[in-house]
């Protein structure tokens, strides 16, 4: 079944509006860089259409989340928005793209994680399992929801940091797809530029 992630966006984002504009500029680069990747591990056979969907919609729940600085102005934590989009895509018959919204916060929350930390959200494991999901969650630490202001994606090194406060898992997890998707070691740089259009 061929989707139209765009259509679905703009069921809830009226075209034009500040969080229109920042989700569709974020979603896209996201799902550049997931589509380079992933036509990069095509040994593994990933399934190229699931990616480019699933990319442009992973943040669809954001408009839910009180975050004024990128136009939404909903009532749920922002932390919240992975698991709303995938209650927005499982009522549209979108399982598996949903998935990719709940499990790509961060790079995944387990159940204990969201228990100690007391975060508001479903007590399960959010860990991006797939190929594809992982491809995702990778690709989208690259992007700030402001980054289209300069154009630029994050440095390799910026995404390292940004994720040490949330612990050495974290970063570990990072560095192991790193190296799995794109070769790039400890000392890495960001591989800028991409192939595909969206």
């Amino acid at each position: 079944m061929t989707i139209q992630p765009i259509e679905i966006i703009q069921s809830l984002y009226p075209p034009g509006t500040e969080g229109y504009e920042i989700l569709v500029s974020h979603s896209r680069a996201v799902a550049r860089r997931a589509l380079d990747i992933a036509m990069r591990l095509a040994h593994f056979n990933p399934d190229m259409e699931f990616i480019k969907e699933a990319a442009l919609l992973h943040d669809i729940g954001i408009y839910l989340t009180d975050a004024p600085t990128i136009g939404c102005r909903g009532a749920y934590p922002y932390v919240c928005h992975g698991y709303l989009g995938r209650r927005i895509l499982e009522e549209r018959g979108l399982l598996r793209h949903g998935l990719v919204c709940e499990r790509h916060v961060g790079v995944g929350l387990t159940a204990q994680e969201i228990r100690a930390h007391q975060l508001p959200l479903p007590e399960r494991d959010m860990l991006p399992v797939t190929l594809e999901e992982q491809i995702i969650c990778y690709a989208d630490k690259f992007f700030s929801k402001k980054w289209h202001r300069n154009g630029k994606p994050l440095e390799f090194e910026s995404v390292v940091r940004n994720l040490e406060r949330y612990g050495p898992d974290k970063v570990n997890r990072f560095l192991e797809w790193a190296a799995r998707f794109e070769g790039i070691g400890q000392a890495g740089l960001t591989k800028a530029g991409s192939a595909c259009e969206i």
